[in-house]
């Protein structure tokens, strides 16, 4: 099975608009929605399937326990174009619990299955897979975890992203969630290597180009969240780990393929920050980023033009680089 790395579905913030910046650095990597709940497809007044198509390849991933109700959202994504539906038992927050979908699920593996099985009937070309945690409170072990998959597996399923960490369901934020319980990376590769047919791919607290190259010895795929959020250049190096031959834009140049999209966007009667947000985290860890980030902060939520944003933007950075070079001059002498 080929390789892949993915983008992770994170709310508030792999929308539409962060995805297609998220595109402008890689043209293979996997980008995810923010989950969307049955309920919102179904009975919501806004659109949440929409998509540029420069996003593919995109999933959509899902949220919900009712086999009827995901089914009916697989059928009507695949007719808006998504090639893959992943479904959401990871999520650990008590509104997810409460709506009866998440994490919660790993203990009633059979209503995925049923799920699954529903979703591939009612939508045959589209691939269904699952994110998952390695257990829920107690139930941490590999047995536990495979008593959830060899149900989901024999309904249909052949794609699986573990998120290597449990969920604790009492006691823990979903901020804790993601810090607090341990990794276990050697457990989603004794998966891996338990259902050596199974495309599984590895997700939480991977920050690296080094970290992502050295798990695809032990996996199909790779995840990266938060880092690839508040880092966006990372997913630059996303193609070249996979082997393939593609030019990687530099930032100037990203922001100026951002300019004619945030255009269109704010002609449609949107706003110049509801892009520009998603793009704080450029010149991560580089001389100027904290004036990017101030000068986006301060003045994004009212601009009305992306290029005379990103334009003093790129002054105050270059200002600010300017004074780093400075100091480091004076220091050195």
């Amino acid at each position: 099975m080929s390789q892949l790395i993915a983008v992770a579905p994170m709310l508030d913030w792999t929308d539409r608009h962060c995805r297609y910046f998220h595109r402008q650095f890689s043209q293979h990597t996997v980008l995810y929605t923010e989950m969307v709940t049955t309920g919102a497809i179904l009975f919501g007044q806004q659109d949440h399937l929409g998509f540029n198509d420069a996003e593919q390849p995109v999933v959509l991933q899902l949220g919900g326990s009712d086999p009827i109700a995901m089914a009916e959202c697989t059928a009507i994504a695949s007719e808006r174009g998504y090639h893959e539906v992943n479904i959401n038992v990871g999520c650990p927050s008590e509104r997810v619990q409460n709506g009866s979908f998440g994490a919660c699920l790993m203990t009633t593996p059979e209503t995925i299955a049923e799920c699954v099985e529903a979703m591939r009937k009612s939508a045959p070309t589209a691939r269904i897979s699952v994110k998952t945690r390695l257990g829920i409170d107690d139930q941490d072990s590999d047995e536990f975890l495979q008593r959830f998959m060899e149900p989901v597996m024999a309904a249909g399923c052949q794609h699986f992203t573990l998120h290597a960490r449990t969920a604790w369901l009492k006691g823990l934020s979903p901020k804790q969630n993601r810090e607090i319980p341990p990794l276990q990376y050697d457990r989603v590769y004794r998966m891996k290597e338990r259902y050596p047919q199974l495309h599984i791919s590895i997700n939480g607290g991977i920050k690296t180009a080094e970290a992502i190259a050295e798990h695809l010895q032990r996996v199909d795929g790779v995840m990266v969240g938060r880092e690839a959020y508040q880092n966006p250049e990372l997913i630059g190096s996303f193609d070249g780990i996979l082997g393939y031959d593609t030019h990687v834009p530099s930032t100037e140049q990203v922001l100026v393929a951002m300019i004619p999209y945030i255009d269109s966007h704010v002609q449609a009667g949107g706003r110049v920050w509801h892009v520009v947000r998603h793009m704080l985290g450029l010149f991560n860890g580089q001389p100027g980023a904290k004036r990017w980030r101030q000068v986006m902060s301060q003045q994004g939520p009212t601009a009305q033009s992306a290029a005379e944003l990103f334009e003093f933007a790129l002054k105050e950075v270059a200002a600010a680089r300017e004074k780093f070079h400075q100091k480091v001059a004076e220091y050195a002498n």
